[in-house]
């Protein structure tokens, strides 16, 4: 069993070029990801949230993360959408905390916000009022983000790269390959 640390270098070193970005900043995403893998493995469902822009993502990333033909258990992962097609709609702490209810309700084992977007979007701020939230956030920095600059002419190659590490690292996780 390897660190997760030096497995997720590994990781990125395989990959080649398309990942060399990756590498300095290995240790942030590790640290990062961490803590969502456990989380993973304690049964909580993780709630795909994009920005508009980025929804082509959400689309693929729940397309491709259960994608018939792995060799591994299918993972709760779902689309907010798929629980509230209103979200866009909530304007207060006090609607998000409501929306928090439901979920709690509905998901016994707990659940995790997966946020991808820009920081600017009302979306962002369901995820932001999370402290277990996990969000590869654009244009700011903050706690459990990891930062992308939206201007970024390499963005979206950026995003599906970070999806293909992401995907092997609960791999890794599942299969005991790594520890924390």
């Amino acid at each position: 069993m390897q660190e997760f640390m030096k497995w997720t270098l590994d990781a990125i070193r395989k990959e080649g070029i398309s990942m060399n970005w990756m590498e300095e900043r290995r240790v942030e995403w590790a640290l990062l990801l961490a803590p969502r893998l456990k989380h993973l493995l304690n049964g909580k469902t993780f709630i795909v949230i994009t920005d508009e822009d980025r929804s082509w993502f959400e689309t693929y990333l729940l397309k491709n993360i259960n994608k018939p033909g792995l060799l591994r258990p299918l993972l709760p992962f779902v689309s907010l959408k798929s629980f509230y097609p209103n979200a866009d709609e909530l304007t207060s702490k006090e609607q998000i905390l409501l929306l928090e209810d439901m979920l709690s309700i509905a998901l016994p084992n707990g659940y995790v916000y997966f946020y991808i977007g820009k920081s600017s979007s009302k979306r962002a701020d369901i995820a932001k009022l999370n402290d277990d939230s996990y969000m590869w956030l654009f244009d700011e920095q903050m706690q459990n983000s990891f930062y992308l600059s939206s201007t970024d002419e390499n963005l979206d190659t950026k995003l599906l790269t970070l999806f293909k590490l992401f995907n092997k690292s609960i791999d890794a996780t599942l299969f005991a390959e790594i520890s924390f």
